[in-house]
């Protein structure tokens, strides 16, 4: 390859495929540079070093778990619908790399070993998400009033038995399924506003039909 057709998107592909075939504990700079054909030089004139590198393509790979998350985050759909759709989707996330590709996944933890700054930015991302769910149901009075950020890690952590890859060896339990619908269930009971007392309209709804009132 031409150095000037090379990219770091060229790069992380080849990245990725280096050390799914060898493994990151021997798979180097320079096998990344002879699968691009260029020199090893040339990916170091990108990355800076085989750490960077490295870090580069965790954070492609948790990116690609990101999307559709970001997207449920923002839909238009009920806080709790929101909610609900989100944590399943990062359990099945989850799931799908652990258990449909366990040697891929291997993979990426050992680096992700090395990349607790990069780790760190993504579990921020993700109670970022949260966060912005859950601020939404306190807006729309669906939800109680709790600090969002705060929730969000209580949140996060009383379902990381379900995504998080250590607890892998519980998932292929009988009821695993059911446990986590009726933590689903539990969590958002608590998160539910109170009912408005008789005569009283939600906030938001009481909002609204201010908002409809003209003067004559």
């Amino acid at each position: 390859m031409n150095d000037s057709a090379l990219t770091p998107e060229r790069i992380l592909a080849a990245a990725e495929e280096v050390l799914r075939r060898y493994g990151p504990g021997k798979a180097t700079v320079v096998d990344v540079a002879q699968a691009l054909g260029v020199s090893h030089g040339s990916v170091y004139r990108h990355f800076a070093s085989k750490a960077a590198l490295r870090d580069a393509v965790l954070r492609v790979w948790l990116e690609r778990m990101m999307a559709p998350l970001r997207a449920i985050a923002a839909a238009r759909s009920s806080p709790a619908t929101r909610l609900r759709h989100w944590l399943s989707a990062l359990r099945e996330a989850k799931r799908d790399k652990v258990l449909g590709d366990p040697e891929l996944f291997a993979t990426y933890g050992a680096l992700a070993a090395d990349a607790r700054e990069v780790v760190g930015e993504h579990v921020d991302h993700l109670l970022q998400q949260l966060a912005t769910i859950i601020a939404a149901g306190i807006k729309s009075g669906d939800f109680r009033q709790v600090d969002p950020a705060a929730t969000a890690k209580a949140i996060f952590d009383a379902t990381s038995r379900f995504h998080y890859p250590g607890m892998a060896h519980l998932w292929a339990d009988p009821g695993e399924d059911a446990a986590f619908a009726q933590l689903l269930d539990l969590l958002l009971t608590g998160l539910a506003a109170a009912p408005a007392p008789a005569g009283h309209a939600p906030a938001a709804a009481s909002r609204t039909r201010r908002k409809a009132v003209r003067p004559d």
